[in-house]
């Protein structure tokens, strides 16, 4: 149940982001529920590949180069899922930036983290 809530917790922060945040576009509510459940097995199986792979840069940048990572996971999600776009990698960045912080602090509230 905690993974559903997580699920539908994370659709409906992409919405509200992609509603504020010009060069992000999300057609429905059901497309932002395929984007959180994409973005949940990028990161489940790509993601850990991509740290492993760039491990020199991320201890050399001091951990900074994860934030590149977590764009080119947002950029993947775009290619897959139909309905959603984000314009560029600087909009990623900052998709991927306002989404972390907002799935903490809704994650907090929710109990979602117990």
């Amino acid at each position: 149940m905690n993974i559903i809530l997580r699920i539908l917790v994370t659709a409906f922060l992409v919405i509200v982001i992609a509603h504020f945040m010009p060069g992000v576009t999300v057609a429905s509510f059901t497309t932002s529920i395929i984007v959180a459940i994409v973005l949940a097995l990028l990161n489940l199986f790509i993601k850990p590949i991509l740290v492993l792979l760039t491990l020199p840069v991320t201890i050399l940048t001091l951990g900074l180069f994860l934030l590149v990572i977590n764009a080119l996971i947002i950029l993947l999600c775009t290619k897959i899922v139909g309905g959603f776009a984000v314009d560029g990698i600087l909009t990623a960045l900052f998709f991927s930036i306002i989404l972390s912080i907002l799935q903490s602090v809704m994650f907090s509230l929710t109990g979602g983290n117990k």
